[in-house]
Formats: C-alpha cells, sequence, structure tokens
C-alpha cells in the first residue's frame, strides 16, 4: 500500500517527464499531437486506476488511522522528511482529483483547446496532478507547501496560453493572489514548525497546540489562515477567482473548481484545526462570518448576472457560485464540531463533482455557439437547448439542481450538515451569532436556487421560457449537435456519482467521519 501511494504521487511526474519525449515509432498513431494526448490519457488512466485500487485496499473499518505510510529522512538538519499517508479525510479527495484529470484528459484528446504545442499542455496537465495529488498524500509542513505551490506554475500557463480572452490578465491575478497568500502561510507554517519542534503534521496533530503558545497559535492561524483563504476562495479574497474560471480552457477550469479550490478548505481541516485549536477558536465566529457573506454576495452577484440585458457570461457566473458553495464548507469548518466539519468535506466533493459537470456543459455550449455570454444563448434565435440539443439541456438542468441542493443529490448533503453544525457550534462559541450565520446560509440555498432556475430556463427554454420546438432555418449552429460520444464518456461518471452521493451519503461520511473525530480531539 506505501508502494501504491508513492507511485500515485510520483508517476505524474515520470508522465509529464516522457510527455516532452519524441514518441516512439510504433506509437505515433495518425500524428505526434495525437500520440502525446494519447499519453496524457494513459498516464491519468494508470494514476486513477492505482487510486481505485488504493481505495480497495484501504481499511475502511479504521478511517482514522494513517494508512499506506511512507517516512524517510529527507533534509536531516531541517527535519523535514518525506512523509506520506492517507486516511478517511484526505482519500475521497485523491480519488476525486484522479478522477477528473482522468476525464479532462480523455475530453482534450478528442476536443484539444486551441494554444501552443500539446506537448507542453499535456506535461503541465500531469505536474498540475501531480502537485495536487502530492498535497492530499503529504504529512509534513514543508512538503504540504512545496505541494501547494507546485500547482501554481502549471495552472498559470494552462491559463495564460490555451485561455479565452483576457487570458494573460487573469494569469497573472491568479499567481498573484496566489503566491501572495503563500508567503503570509509559509511564515505561519514556520513558526508552527519552529515552535512545536517538528514538521510532522501526525506528530503536531496529536501535540494538539500544547507546545504552541495561544499568542503562537493567534499569529499560525492568521497566518496560514490567510493562504488557504486565498485558494478556498473565501470573500473578500476570491477576486482572482471569476477572471480566472472566464479565461480558463474548459478543463483548466473543471480542474480549477474541482479540486485546486479544495487544497484550501483541505488544509484548514488537515493542519489549523487540530494543530492550532486555541488559535482556530478565536478566529471561527471570523470565518463563519467571512463564510456567510460569501455565500450571500456570490448568490446575488450570480442574480445579477442572470437576468436579461445584463450581459452576463455563463462561466463567470458559475465561478461566483463556487463562491457561495466554497462559503458553505468554510462555514462548516468554522462550527468546530464532528457534524459541521464532515458536512465541509462532502460538500467538498459534492461541489468538485457537480462544478466540474457545469463547466464541462458551459464549454460545450460555448464550443457549438460561440459564446457563453447569457443574453446570447437566451432568446427565439439563442440556445434553446430543449429543443436544439435535448440532452445536452438535460444535462445542464440537471447540473443546475444537483448545485442549487435538491434533495436527492450531493449537493444537499454537505449544505444541510453545515447549517445543522451551525445550529449547534462547539462550545463557547457563541450560538446567537452561528443562528444567524445560518438562517443567512438558507437566504442563500434560496438564492442559489432562485438563479440556477433562471439560467435553465434562458439557456435551456429560451429567453421568454415559451417553445422549445427546434429552430428549422439558419446555419448550422442554430442545430448543434447534441452530446457526443466522448463528452458522454467524460460527463457519465460525474452525473452517476453526483446521484450515488445523494442517494448514498454514508458511504463519503462513513470514512470522513471517525477521522474528523479523532482530529478535532488531537489526533487520539
Amino acid at each position: 500500500m506505501q508502494y501504491l501511494l508513492a507511485a500515485i504521487v510520483v508517476l505524474p511526474l515520470v508522465g509529464a517527464v516522457a510527455s516532452l519525449l519524441p514518441a516512439p515509432p510504433g506509437l505515433k498513431g495518425r500524428s505526434p499531437e495525437q500520440a502525446v494526448l494519447r499519453h496524457g490519457v494513459t498516464v491519468t488512466g494508470a494514476v486513477l486506476a492505482l487510486t481505485v485500487a488504493l481505495a480497495a485496499g484501504f481499511d475502511h473499518d479504521s478511517p482514522a488511522r494513517m494508512q499506506a505510510t511512507t517516512d524517510i529522512s529527507w533534509i536531516p538538519a531541517l527535519n523535514i522528511r518525506i512523509h506520506l499517508g492517507v486516511d478517511g479525510v484526505s482519500l475521497p479527495l485523491l480519488v476525486l482529483t484522479a478522477l477528473l484529470t482522468f476525464l479532462c484528459a480523455l475530453y482534450s484528446y478528442f476536443k484539444m483547446p486551441a494554444g501552443p504545442s500539446p506537448k507542453a499542455f499535456v506535461a503541465l496537465l500531469l505536474v498540475l496532478e501531480a502537485g495536487t495529488l502530492a498535497t492530499f498524500a503529504v504529512l509534513d509542513l514543508m512538503l504540504f507547501f512545496l505541494a501547494f505551490e507546485m500547482v501554481l506554475i502549471p495552472m498559470y500557463f494552462l491559463i495564460a496560453r490555451w485561455g479565452g480572452e483576457g487570458r494573460e490578465r487573469a494569469a497573472w491575478r491568479f499567481i498573484l493572489y496566489t503566491l501572495l497568500g503563500s508567503v503570509v502561510m509559509l511564515l505561519g507554517l514556520l513558526l508552527v514548525g519552529i515552535k512545536g519542534g517538528t514538521f510532522d503534521m501526525v506528530a503536531l496533530a496529536t501535540d494538539n497546540g500544547a507546545s504552541l503558545g495561544h499568542t503562537t497559535q493567534l499569529i499560525a492561524v492568521l497566518a496560514i489562515g490567510i493562504g488557504l483563504a486565498v485558494k478556498a476562495p473565501m470573500w473578500p479574497l476570491h477576486s482572482w477567482l471569476p477572471d480566472a474560471h472566464t479565461a480558463a480552457p474548459t478543463v483548466g477550469s473543471v480542474l480549477l473548481a474541482g479540486v485546486l479550490l479544495k487544497m484550501g478548505t483541505y488544509g484548514f481541516v488537515r493542519i489549523v484545526l487540530p494543530i492550532a485549536p486555541d488559535g482556530a477558536h478565536t478566529f471561527a465566529p471570523y470565518l463563519a462570518a467571512f463564510a456567510t457573506v460569501g455565500i450571500i454576495y456570490g448568490s446575488l452577484v450570480c442574480l445579477a448576472l442572470a437576468r436579461s440585458g445584463a450581459k452576463g457570461d455563463l462561466k463567470r457566473l458559475i465561478a461566483y457560485s463556487s463562491v457561495g458553495h466554497m462559503g458553505f464548507v468554510l462555514l462548516g469548518i468554522a462550527t468546530l464540531t464532528p457534524t459541521g466539519v464532515n458536512g465541509a468535506l462532502f460538500a467538498n466533493i459534492a461541489h468538485g463533482l457537480i462544478t466540474g459537470l457545469l463547466f464541462f456543459l458551459v464549454g460545450a455550449v460555448k464550443d457549438r455557439y460561440g459564446t457563453s455570454d447569457l443574453d446570447a444563448l437566451s432568446g427565439r434565435t439563442g440556445a434553446a437547448l430543449y429543443g436544439k440539443a435535448p440532452r445536452l439541456g438535460g444535462l445542464l438542468a440537471f447540473g443546475a439542481i444537483a448545485s442549487l441542493g435538491l434533495p436527492g443529490l450531493a449537493g444537499f448533503w454537505g449544505e444541510m450538515l453545515a447549517m445543522f453544525g451551525a445550529f449547534r457550534p462547539a462550545e463557547g462559541l457563541s450560538r446567537p451569532a452561528f443562528l444567524t450565520f445560518m438562517a443567512l446560509a438558507g437566504l442563500g440555498t434560496l438564492l442559489t436556487a432562485a438563479y440556477m432556475l433562471v439560467v435553465v430556463r434562458r439557456v435551456c427554454m429560451g429567453g421568454d421560457g415559451g417553445s422549445t420546438r427546434p429552430q428549422t432555418a439558419g446555419t448550422a449552429e442554430d442545430a448543434p449537435a447534441d452530446v457526443r460520444s466522448y463528452e458522454f464518456a467524460a460527463w457519465t461518471p460525474l452525473v452517476a456519482l453526483t446521484v450515488l452521493a445523494g442517494l448514498w451519503p454514508a458511504a463519503l461520511l462513513g470514512l470522513t467521519d471517525p477521522a474528523v473525530q479523532q482530529l478535532l480531539r488531537g489526533g487520539n
């Protein structure tokens, strides 16, 4: 098992190097470009297979115990170790990362985004996967920081070289915001490691802040929290996100929403809560307040973008919806209760599945109509997907109702558990304040339903919600192809898992709950 986890982290890096080498003569296929794209599918498919094998071999009776561990001294002078391990908190995120990266590679094999050489694209995609997987697998604070930073460069180039209009500005905003947050986070991690006498996350969690004074914990939580909040993204540190999503290619948006945002919230659960519990308790009400503002703010912006005449961009709307959805994750974490934190982890996975699907669908709509402008997509001459591409329209409607938290689908449980946690927060936190946060979050669910239904009405039915009969005259864009076979292959797993997680939440909560209980007790 330990070799399996190490291979999962290392294989994408090896694959990235191999993608830059000339393809062997027998594997070139019709062209070198096809060969390297097929290489990306093969490597990410192998990583997904290894991750599934890891999940199958995981001891589900002891999800709170670190499994498949590797612990090797790397830099003895600084007491930094190559320490890997997986528990019930990190295993679902590893599987989600491997799945989404494979689906993106498969989608790109048939629909490569316009831009430079496919070799560079595949190499960057694999480096991005390696950094994300390492973030969820490492158990050393310095390795966590290196993995956390490793994803920035490939995502920057994916946006800047394969993105759409405004890509360079969006890429620079992405890199500057996240780098500035990471510099502050590094100072906090160094403070914890020096004062705690080790960078080992398991040892620090077991110590439960005993070797860190109250002031040290406050400074550490503030510094680490800022870096994690930028990546989460928490209002008001979110402003890099809409531009990045709008400019990124389809697969870039899927990975950015599906896995990169989870790195920030995972850091709160893995590092902040068990290692600096006093500092987390002090800042929890402020985190909850910012999270709640993010829920309302994101929903109101989406409503404004969805209205007729606003020239709202559908990709930008889905990006702002992520601010609201990740607000529920942060609210659950801020409750400091097993119920709230379990809800946050569940909402993490649900958001990755649902928003990943939505960005795939929006990318398909933009490919067919040449725009993601809502005003252009609505009306009698717009998309009217129910009539012109009914399967695509049905999938978009499914993604929308899953995103608004319909019971029976994955989006429901995380938000509900986060609000349950706010109903009865951890001892010492102000219950009236958290009840207020819960009520505002509940209002956010209503606003989410409002803008998602407006989007479905305008894009799927037409701006007036009228006729769904297909148009018979006009150009090829007026009668676009419905869901293609490769799109069906890339989207079906996300639809199936969204339904499965909604109908059988115990499959995920059974993994996370024992691990969360242990983390909140300080790893004991």
